[in-house]
């Protein structure tokens, strides 16, 4: 069994450098280093949170909706081998002092067999599903996928038996470095498909959405109008903090759920 020691420490003293190390990425020789090493064959997606999504405004009014944390709920239900991490690398690295340092990652696939004990546990499929709605009540948002990242520190193979959920907080999610990593990279995580976020005519120019809520940093004011770039990857939270119910998040597409099933799973396998 791989120790991953040394990496975490790595991580810890680095992580505060991150912003750094990504902007260099935009050097086409380091940006490929740094994609074969981490990157590669990753596929990644925020989940938006339930709350962002309107009951009654979901698809036309449709009450037998699923939600995105069903969809999640679902892929947990396919997967064989369940593990909770005991602690969040990022919020540890960064100290973080709004949210739990203890809600770690939930990893599924049989590679995650191969982490390191002392890191966390193996669980059954419901206590899965409990750590998962622990932290989306947490204000945590789901990204999910394949991370090559994780099976590189963790030291674990093979990287494609390994299915990440990160639970991330705006303030320490290390893809934060997305205004800054090269789009090589930074195109690998993207919006759960037939997700749109919009802006509607009631805001009325507070920021509050600008306010370090924004993973991607993809809303800015104008002319006292909030505005929502291409940068945005929908994971809603912009949505959960307007004061004024001014942002919209709507999923256009009815067959959202089996198309983001079909391509989370087609990336990872889960038995």
């Amino acid at each position: 069994m791989a120790n991953p020691y040394g990496i975490k420490t790595l991580i810890n003293r680095t992580f505060a450098g991150r912003f750094f190390i990504a902007r260099l990425s935009r050097y086409p020789l380091i940006g490929r280093l740094l994609d074969n090493l981490l990157f590669a064959g990753d596929d990644l997606m925020y989940l938006p949170a339930d709350r962002s999504i309107p009951i009654n405004q979901r698809l036309s009014g449709r009450s037998d909706m699923v939600l995105p944390s069903q969809v999640l709920d679902r892929i947990i239900d396919q997967a064989r081998h369940h593990w909770v991490m005991d602690f969040c690398i990022c919020r540890d690295s960064a100290d973080c002092q709004t949210y739990s340092k203890t809600l770690g990652c939930l990893f599924m696939g049989q590679a995650a067999l191969d982490i390191h004990p002392k890191f966390g546990r193996p669980v059954t499929r419901q206590a899965a599903r409990d750590h998962a709605a622990r932290c989306r009540k947490a204000g945590l948002v789901h990204m999910v996928g394949r991370n090559k990242l994780d099976a590189v520190w963790l030291g674990v193979k093979p990287g494609q038996r390994l299915f990440t959920v990160c639970n991330c907080c705006p303030c320490c999610c290390l893809w934060r470095i997305l205004p800054d990593i090269s789009p090589q990279i930074g195109d690998k995580l993207t919006r759960m498909p037939g997700v749109e976020v919009r802006v509607t005519d009631n805001c009325v120019g507070c920021g509050t959405c600008t306010q370090d809520v924004c993973f991607t940093d993809a809303i800015h004011m104008e002319k006292s109008q909030a505005m929502i770039s291409t940068a945005c990857r929908g994971c809603g939270r912009c949505v959960t903090v307007c004061p004024n119910e001014a942002i919209e998040l709507i999923l256009k597409d009815e067959d959202f759920v089996e198309k983001t099933i079909l391509r989370l799973t087609s990336a990872v396998d889960l038995s």
